[in-house]
């Protein structure tokens, strides 16, 4: 079975890798980051409000700067994380 030019062509453009692309990936972690509930999920693995808190003085630890981290997250993106979902569901919707 031989493959033409133009099959050739339609296979390499929809495997490529854009910037786009990129770009969503990191808007769909940012969500995965944003939608941890700390009550229902977290502190089931021991990643509570309560746990990861060191002492004065002590420098933190990944666990903690991780907490930290989800919740600057979850604060700071909330509003930003629906203009740029809502931007790209539009952009989706337009150009496929």
């Amino acid at each position: 079975m031989r493959v033409t030019q133009s099959q050739q062509k339609s296979r390499s453009a929809n495997m490529a890798f854009t910037l786009y692309a990129l770009i969503q990936t990191a808007i769909l972690f940012t969500n995965a980051i944003a939608v941890l509930h700390e009550e229902r999920f977290l502190s089931k693995i021991g990643w509570g409000a309560d746990q990861g808190i060191g002492g004065f003085g002590d420098e933190p630890g990944i666990k903690a700067q991780l907490l930290n981290l989800i919740r600057s997250v979850r604060t700071v993106m909330r509003v930003p994380l629906i203009i740029v979902n809502s931007v790209c569901i539009v952009l989706l919707l337009l150009f496929g």
